[in-house]
């Protein structure tokens, strides 16, 4: 398996799928449209919604019954960006190499983009369901509004501790949930459509929190020597606000270590699944030697 090709083909289907839900028809509220659009159309890994995909792929072949949820999935992620980079919260100018949401229009509209995206996830999901209903894609729903829940209070906790020295529970705590709530959901989203034993459900989960917790501490190295050229956004925030990083807390030398360490028990997870668990295990590696 060449991984770059895979990755590039369900970041095709991805956006493809992103497409259909756009919308594009005059009426008075065009401009938050398009301010949707603009964030949710800026690119980014899709990192998420291959998640769900990838998983499900463990089992089963065909994907389809996931698409709605890697749709709401990356909604949910991009507002929570557009949100991210208010000046209430990160205030920050850049993302994916062009102007945040409220520079590329203003803060209401972004603010308002934001919970439209939020709420398009939710109907995307509702209408799913209601052309099927079954116990697992209820347990999803469950599942998703509980994450959500999770992310926000950790971005909450992350804004409030901003510039205080905070406990290594503290910090796992904020990124456990504001990062690590996502990413775990698409794991688990993915083999509870495709049916999963509770078993194999265990050991994703296990999966998926190392490599929650591996992006977040490779974000925060790439805050810390990373250029805004290849991360496409600004650098050194982090740093300049006093926030309590995997860095900060352990110096760059030591999340570097620990991230390897992490990223070698996700690896050693999805070995076992042979040919099949390849492209997550190259995932994996792929958040640890990521640029941006």
């Amino acid at each position: 398996m060449d991984f770059k090709t895979e990755l590039k083909k369900y970041q095709n289907i991805v956006e493809q799928e992103l497409e259909k839900y756009l919308r594009k028809q005059e009426c008075p509220e065009k401009i938050l449209n398009e301010s949707m659009e603009y964030s949710l159309m800026a690119g980014g890994k899709r990192l998420r919604p291959i998640l769900i995909l990838a998983t499900y792929s463990l089992f089963k072949d065909d994907y389809k019954i996931c698409m709605p949820y890697a749709v709401a999935i990356e909604m949910v992620h991009n507002f929570s960006l557009i949100h991210d980079d208010l000046p209430g919260i990160d205030n920050d100018d850049i993302r994916h190499g062009k102007p945040t949401n409220h520079k590329q229009f203003n803060e209401a509209t972004a603010i308002l983009a934001g919970d439209g995206l939020l709420n398009n996830a939710y109907i995307v999901i509702s209408e799913d369901l209601r052309k099927d209903v079954s116990n697992k894609k209820l347990k999803v729903f469950e599942e998703f509004s509980k994450a959500v829940d999770r992310m926000i209070a950790g971005e909450y906790v992350d804004t409030e501790f901003e510039g205080k020295q905070i406990s290594n529970e503290y910090l796992q705590y904020i990124h456990v949930n504001k990062t690590g709530a996502l990413l775990k959901l698409c794991v688990r989203m993915g083999a509870i459509l495709a049916e999963a034993s509770e078993e194999e459900l265990k050991r994703l989960s296990e999966y998926a929190d190392k490599i929650g917790l591996a992006f977040q501490i490779k974000d925060d190295i790439l805050s810390e020597e990373g250029t805004e050229e290849e991360t496409g956004k600004p650098v050194g925030n982090d740093k300049e606000k006093g926030k309590c990083t995997y860095v900060s807390k352990y110096g760059l030398q030591g999340a570097k270590e620990k991230l390897n360490k992490i990223t070698q028990e996700a690896v050693k997870i999805v070995e076992e699944y042979g040919n099949k668990g390849e492209f997550l295990k190259e995932l994996a590696l792929y958040i640890e030697n990521r640029k941006k």
